[in-house]
């Protein structure tokens, strides 16, 4: 493991977060998307459950995307710059199965914050840890996704299955036309 597993969850939902702007359609269209997103990757707290508050995290999903394209400084200053807004207060809390992990907000603070500190206190650790190099977005040519490769061997290149699939078929395809060719 190369993160706390609260920290490896909170990155890779800070991804999926990113990417659901990418979905055709938006995977957060409505305030149903945003409740299964959220139930998927275990938020806990208030919920308003309202357009706005839908509107505010769909808002935070450019904010997110950039962290992936900042030199640590650059991260380093926007992660302490969400965690400022937010008026994070670090806590350690224990809730539906999980042991003993950190908590930055309160459960009634408004759901923005709650995610955008989740996720800042994950980057806060990628800095700590000189581990920026496992921020990438997907090699894919037709796809902006972003992911965190938590492979042992940092090999990872796609942001998911279906896009290492669809360019592997594509390499071999074009390496058996140019055997065809060769022929």
């Amino acid at each position: 493991m190369v993160f706390a597993h609260d920290t490896e969850t909170a990155l890779a939902a800070a991804a999926a977060l990113v990417n659901t702007s990418a979905e055709d359609p938006d995977g957060l269209a409505d305030v149903a998307a945003l409740d299964a997103f959220l139930a998927a990757w275990g938020f806990t707290g208030d919920r308003r459950r309202d357009e706005a508050e839908l509107v505010e995290v769909r808002a935070l999903r450019p904010r997110l995307r950039r962290l992936w394209q900042l030199d640590e400084d650059g991260l380093a200053d926007e992660v302490n710059r969400m965690l400022r807004e937010a008026g994070a207060l670090p806590q350690l809390a224990k809730h539906d199965g999980w042991g003993y992990h950190l908590h930055a907000t309160a459960a009634d603070a408004p759901l923005v914050d709650r995610v955008a500190v989740e996720a800042a206190m994950a980057f806060l650790d990628v800095v700590r840890q000189g581990e920026l190099e496992r921020l990438r977005t997907c090699d894919a040519d037709d796809c902006d996704d972003v992911h965190v490769d938590l492979s042992r061997n940092r090999s990872r290149r796609f942001c998911s299955t279906t896009c290492a699939n669809r360019v592997h078929v594509a390499a071999y395809r074009s390496r058996q036309a140019d055997q065809e060719d060769g022929s």
